[in-house]
């Protein structure tokens, strides 16, 4: 089992930046790949970000490629998702997830993740 608390959410202008972090409860957080997904209100589920266990490989939603980097620090079992240029159609509740597989490709595929956090606000005003 692995427990995950998302922090660093909150309000911001457009064109601002925001660090969203998730820390995992598990020494051997770096043994799972790990993935960001975000849901508005009345929207599905989205995915955004994804990193393999090392850091070497990741993933991005054509929407936030360029804007946003997901990274991890496997010796503070946190993963990362720095936010740039930030959009209001950016606000969502962001949620971290961990999957016990590097999917590649498909780690875009939200069913993969086994576990996920209870998940922090971002608002981006206009």
């Amino acid at each position: 089992q692995v427990q995950l608390v998302e922090s660093g959410g909150g309000l911001v202008q457009a064109g601002g930046s925001l660090r969203v972090s998730c820390a995992a409860s598990r020494r051997t957080f770096s043994t799972y790949a790990m993935g960001w997904f975000r849901q508005a209100p009345g929207k599905e589920r989205e995915f955004v970000a994804a990193i393999n266990w090392s850091g070497g490989s990741t993933l991005y939603a054509d929407s936030v490629k360029g804007r946003f980097t997901i990274s991890r620090d496997n010796a503070k079992n946190t993963v990362y998702l720095q936010m740039n240029s930030l959009k209001p159609e950016d606000t969502a509740v962001y949620y971290c997830a961990a999957a016990t597989s590097w999917y590649s490709r498909r780690s875009n595929v939200g069913s993969l993740y086994e576990y996920w956090g209870q998940g922090t606000q971002v608002t981006v005003s206009s």
